[in-house]
C-alpha cells in the first residue's frame, strides 16, 4: 500500500517550523547560559550605592521574594560594600503603596538610616527600574553601582544596565529559598526575548 505523499506546502511548513524550534531550543540554551554565567559572576564589590531591583509587594509589606532582595541589600550595607541603597518600584495594581516606598519602611525598621536611601518610585518594570534609577542617581556624586536582585533575574538586568550605560555596574545575586527558580528561569528566557526584540522592532520603525 503506497503512503501518501503530504503536499508541497505542509512539507515547507514543517521544515519552517523544525527550523524556527531549532533556533528557539539554540536561543534558549543561550540564555539559560548566560544567566548561569552571570550568578558566578555575581560576587559584591565595594561600590558607591546597591540599586535593588523591585518586586512584588504583598499588602502593605514586602513579598517574601522582595524580602529576600531586601536582606541582601541589608547585609551589603552592614558590611560596608555600600554606604547608600537605590530602592526602586512605582505602585503596582491594586496596590496603596509603591514597591519603594514599602522598601525604604522594611530597611529603616532594620536600621539603616533614611538619609542613606534614595528612593525611585515611578517605575514598573525592571528596564524602568534602571531608566528612572539613573536619573534619580543623576543628581548624587556616584560612580559605581552594585545591581541586587535574585541570581535568575541578573543576566537580563546587567543587559539592560549596559543598555542604559551603567558601565562600572557589577551585579550581585540572591538565590531564592521562597521561590521556584527553574520556573523564574524559563520567565527570563521569554523576557529578554522579548526585551530584545521591542528593541529591534522600535528601532526599525
Amino acid at each position: 500500500m503506497k503512503t501518501r505523499k503530504k503536499p508541497g506546502w505542509m512539507r515547507r511548513l514543517l521544515f519552517c517550523l523544525s527550523i524556527l524550534i531549532g533556533i528557539g531550543g539554540i536561543w534558549s540554551g543561550y540564555v539559560i547560559y548566560q544567566i548561569k554565567a552571570t550568578m558566578q559572576e555575581a560576587v559584591p564589590h565595594k561600590a558607591d550605592v546597591g540599586i535593588v531591583l523591585g518586586a512584588a509587594v504583598w499588602g502593605d509589606g514586602p513579598s517574601p521574594g522582595l524580602r529576600e532582595r531586601l536582606e541582601k541589600a541589608l547585609w551589603l550595607y552592614q558590611k560596608g560594600y555600600v554606604s547608600t541603597l537605590l530602592v526602586t518600584g512605582g505602585l503596582g495594581e491594586g496596590k496603596r503603596r509603591t514597591e519603594a516606598a514599602v522598601m525604604q519602611e522594611y530597611l529603616i525598621e532594620h536600621g539603616v538610616p533614611a538619609e542613606h536611601i534614595l528612593l525611585e518610585s515611578k517605575s514598573t518594570s525592571t528596564y524602568e527600574n534602571l531608566l528612572y534609577g539613573q536619573q534619580v542617581l543623576a543628581t548624587h556624586p556616584i560612580k559605581n553601582t552594585l545591581i541586587i536582585s535574585h541570581d535568575y533575574h541578573l543576566y537580563r538586568a546587567m543587559t539592560m544596565a549596559k543598555s542604559l550605560g551603567y558601565n562600572t555596574a557589577s551585579p550581585v545575586g540572591v538565590h531564592s529559598q521562597v521561590l521556584v527558580t527553574p520556573y523564574h528561569e524559563a520567565r527570563e528566557v521569554l523576557a529578554i526575548t522579548y526585551w530584545h526584540l521591542s528593541r529591534l522592532f522600535s528601532s526599525t520603525f
